[in-house]
């Protein structure tokens, strides 16, 4: 029998940890949608680089987009956890991602996050961030 005291020892909480896995997964599907019916061609989901994970990449012309997905109870507590860290690694990723993928990057660069609420509901949060904030 497992020992519920210990991280991922339950199964309860091993249930919970992939029923969020598979909303963060749904989220981020449909994230990328609502970007490709926008006009974006999406370049890369989940995309790992040696300092950390990017959602999505999307480019519409010379506009590139880093975009952080979030999925909670409600979109506001979504764009609520967007921490400094996680800005700071998510720039550490993207500059990662631009040694690796050269030719992804246009002339603009823009960091937007997309919640999505339990009732389904997206928000884009256009240009969240920028590097140095």
């Amino acid at each position: 029998m497992p020992n519920s005291n210990k991280p991922g020892g339950s199964r309860a909480g091993a249930s919970l940890r992939r029923g969020a896995e598979s909303y963060g997964r749904d989220a981020e599907l449909r994230a990328a949608a609502a970007l490709e019916a926008d006009g974006f061609v999406i370049l890369a989901r989940r995309r790992r680089t040696e300092v950390g994970e990017i959602d999505l990449v999307a480019r519409r012309g010379d506009l590139t987009v880093i975009v952080e997905v979030k999925a909670r109870g409600r979109a506001a507590e979504a764009a609520e956890t967007v921490s400094a860290r996680q800005r700071a690694r998510l720039l550490a990723a993207t500059e990662a991602l631009m040694a690796e993928e050269p030719g992804w990057f246009g002339a603009e660069l823009r960091f937007d996050v997309i919640v999505m609420g339990r009732d389904g509901t997206l928000r884009r949060i256009i240009d969240a961030f920028r590097a140095g904030d």
